[in-house]
């Protein structure tokens, strides 16, 4: 492009309403969350109904704030982009509305983006990081791997069965009495316990599966405890949680490694909410340095639901000539890759 572009990114797939202002794909003007979490903690999840009405509540504000911390007009913005899926599409719909009408009041392009490609392109963000890598992208709905061919071109090699990893966070934390949300939580108690003291099972770990499947490790936690209960022998919680941590990442950074194996590349990522777990970029770096291949983790802030990564994704979409007619709808279980 012979001129900047500055995308203001709008998501709202879950229970964060967000806003960011980035420049040339790369180039973080501004990055605004506004989080649910304490709304629904008392629910133990998030509940899909106030959800949307939380996102109807403050998007406009959250918007205001990211354009004002921008320094820049909605008229200094070049596109407008909002995400469209997946996610509750209740949530999906408050924010891409929302996008649309900016952009059809202000006469701009307006970009639909993947929810799970915006992730991958948080990557981007600070301009270190380009394709060709392997991806994996866990979060509390999706575990996927993803070998990132070039901007928006997506290869899935692997893909959670039943429970995403985060998912599986949050119900082994809600048994073991840690509250919500569970990534955190678990993280928290797993540095007060034994990471060896507990054998849990791992699944699809057969050479060349990069499919996951995390519902049979959470029903061993779940009959372990119950086990303990009935024989009346004390359960320590931090043991359960550090073992049930170990257990999850390993199988992680096994997949992961192994997919940049067969395809023969030097680079990996992470990307998603699980991606914030410093056991898993831990974990994830001892291994990848005894064979040779580069790791790069995004920012933690952008490793949760946020706007700038949906402007990072739209920008590359937009110096292709891609753009979204203004009839797009909320589509809750996009797939990565998948064009409407």
């Amino acid at each position: 492009m012979d001129k900047d572009v500055i995308i203001l990114g709008i998501e709202s797939s879950c229970d964060e309403t967000a806003a960011g202002v980035v420049k040339n794909g790369k180039e973080v003007l501004s990055n605004v969350i506004y989080s649910q979490i304490e709304v629904h903690k008392k629910y133990g999840g998030v509940v899909p109904e106030i959800a949307s009405r939380k996102h109807i509540e403050v998007i406009s504000f959250v918007v205001e704030e990211a354009l004002e911390k921008a320094r820049l007009t909605l008229d200094e913005v070049d596109v407008i982009a909002a995400t469209y899926g997946p996610g509750l599409v209740g949530a999906l719909l408050v924010g891409l509305s929302y996008g649309k009408a900016l952009a059809y009041a202000k006469n701009k392009p307006f970009i639909g983006v993947n929810h799970l490609e915006g992730h991958i392109a948080a990557n981007y963000l600070g301009g270190e990081f380009a394709p060709p890598f392997i991806c994996l992208v866990a979060s509390g709905g999706h575990s996927h791997i993803v070998f990132v061919k070039d901007y928006g071109e997506y290869e899935v090699m692997g893909q959670t069965m039943d429970d995403a990893a985060g998912e599986a966070f949050d119900k082994v934390a809600r048994a073991l009495g840690l509250g919500y949300p569970g990534g955190p939580a678990i993280e928290k108690a797993a540095k007060l316990g034994n990471m060896e003291a507990i054998e849990f099972p791992k699944s699809f770990m057969e050479e060349g599966n990069f499919d996951f499947s995390f519902s049979g490790l959470k029903t061993a936690v779940l009959n372990y405890l119950n086990r303990q209960k009935q024989k009346r022998e004390e359960i320590n919680v931090y043991d359960v949680a550090a073992s049930f941590q170990r257990n999850v990442v390993e199988v992680l950074v096994k997949k992961l490694i192994d997919a940049a194996k067969r395809k023969n590349i030097g680079k990996i990522s992470i990307a998603g909410g699980v991606a914030s777990n410093s056991f898993l970029r831990e974990k994830l770096g001892e291994e990848a340095k005894k064979i040779g291949i580069r790791v790069h983790y995004p920012d933690k802030i952008y490793c949760t639901d946020n706007g700038a990564m949906i402007a990072a994704a739209a920008y590359y979409d937009f110096i292709k000539g891609k753009t979204s007619g203004l009839d797009l709808n909320a589509i809750p279980y996009l797939k990565i890759g998948e064009k409407i």
